[in-house]
């Protein structure tokens, strides 16, 4: 007879439970395959098609066996459990992925076109939200400009116009970086929105710490830039070329370096929220991360070399302490909620 195989969840078929060690199948001779640790751990076991003299001699598998293709079928993520974990104990990403908890109440199936229509009336709104917040940034882009000029305006730097519209395209560019900034809250919503119907109960309580901590680092980061690093790195080079020169700018130059600083630094602030993640997945515990300290000092220079759009040593090191420090922050809250 053909041999066929899949795997079978002994909570669907309790009867099963009686083979929890071992399979016999074939002729009166047998055949016997012995479950593996994993298997017999995660309550799942690979199920052969069997012979008259097994039906014999367990009744109740014929029985059983009756509902199998159907409660096979209402459980289709147990078929792949095999290619996800390892004899002896489950990974850590499928542990993520699965997590193996009872579904919500207020969870319902969806198909791919009622997804797909969800997807689109969110990156519509998102879309929105983004461009209203752009047009109404641009109706304020003088005030925006005075004030992210403001860290330049006291050590005597004059602004100058370059092209024809140049100054017209800055307002453009400051107001698109603005309207994505104040916009971001309501995409950030529509993608939680999204996303929170396939998540457990497990991974939605992790995702609201995640959420909101990445959030207010990224807007920390950018408060930092405004009022730290951008007033020392500006600061340099007007004094260096004190005596010298006469500092006249270029107004979208000025915005390219002051943008790219603020957006790249609330960026970098991320750095916990990772730390977070990885000690969730169980793939770095804390005191990997504590006892590498010394790369990460070296690392975080390197970043800040990376990140900032000055070659300044100032701005580099004023970046660097920063994140130095949030990395070892974030490497002892891994540490504290035991992973």
């Amino acid at each position: 007879m053909g041999l066929v195989a899949t795997t079978v969840p002994m909570n669907i078929v309790p009867q099963f439970g009686s083979l929890r060690t071992s399979i016999r199948v074939g002729n009166s001779s047998g055949l016997t395959f012995p479950l593996s640790l994993s298997q017999r751990r995660n309550k799942s076991f690979l199920c052969f098609a069997v012979d008259d003299d097994l039906k014999q001699k367990q009744p109740d598998l014929s029985i059983a066996a009756t509902g199998l293709r159907s409660a096979l079928e209402e459980r289709p993520a147990e078929e792949t459990q095999e290619n996800f974990e390892q004899d002896g104990e489950r990974s850590a990403i499928y542990d993520f992925l699965y997590p193996n908890k009872e579904l919500l109440p207020d969870d319902k199936e969806m198909t791919i076109y009622d997804h797909l229509e969800e997807l689109r009336q969110r990156i519509f709104i998102s879309v929105l939200a983004v461009g209203g917040s752009i047009l109404g940034c641009f109706a304020f882009s003088k005030e925006l400009i005075m004030i992210l000029e403001a860290p330049v305006k006291t050590q005597g730097v004059r602004f100058l116009q370059l092209a024809p519209g140049e100054f017209f395209f800055t307002t453009l560019k400051v107001s698109g970086y603005c309207g994505i900034l104040v916009g971001s809250p309501i995409i950030l919503y529509e993608i939680i929105a999204f996303i929170l119907p396939g998540l457990t109960k497990s991974e939605r309580r992790f995702l609201g710490p995640i959420v909101l901590g990445s959030s207010v680092l990224f807007y920390a980061g950018i408060v930092f830039s405004y009022l730290v690093l951008t007033p020392a790195a500006l600061n340099f080079f007007v004094t260096y070329a004190e005596g010298a020169v006469e500092s006249l700018w270029s107004i979208d130059q000025y915005f390219e370096f002051v943008l790219v600083l603020m957006f790249s630094t609330g960026i970098s602030f991320q750095v916990p929220v990772i730390q977070f993640l990885l000690g969730q997945l169980g793939l770095v515990s804390g005191d990997q991360m504590l006892s590498i300290w010394r790369y990460v000092v070296v690392g975080a220079v390197v970043a800040a070399a990376v990140v900032t759009p000055s070659t300044d040593p100032l701005t580099q090191v004023l970046l660097a302490a920063p994140l130095l420090g949030l990395y070892l922050g974030g490497a002892w809250m891994v540490k504290l909620t035991g992973r």
